[in-house]
């Protein structure tokens, strides 16, 4: 399951998105650190069609975990050379320009 938060501002829309066994833990790779905390990333737990329905919409999207990352690789939302791993853990970000 993806845990899933829209921030919404003006006609900016935020897409934040994680697995869902990794929300509330924190990981970390020499000075990068990412905290996958709930009131962030969880608003939603939806599957995965739920979450390219809202990366086609998003105008900015923050992912993270194995199993987000991977749908947006493999769906064309972000190119695998532009993915980070920090304490093990894929992390990704896009923005649309429109």
């Amino acid at each position: 399951m993806i845990c899933i938060r829209v921030h919404t501002r003006g006609t900016e829309r935020l897409l934040a998105a994680c697995d869902a066994d990794i929300v509330g833990k924190t990981f970390s790779s020499g000075k990068l650190r990412i905290e996958v905390t709930e009131s962030f990333y969880k608003e939603d737990v939806v599957e995965d069609e739920v979450l390219l329905n809202w990366l086609r919409l998003a105008t900015v999207a923050n992912l993270v975990g194995k199993r987000t990352v991977g749908i947006a690789v493999d769906n064309g939302f972000v190119d695998p050379d532009n993915v980070i791993v920090i304490g093990g853990v894929p992390h990704a970000q896009l923005a649309r320009m429109i």
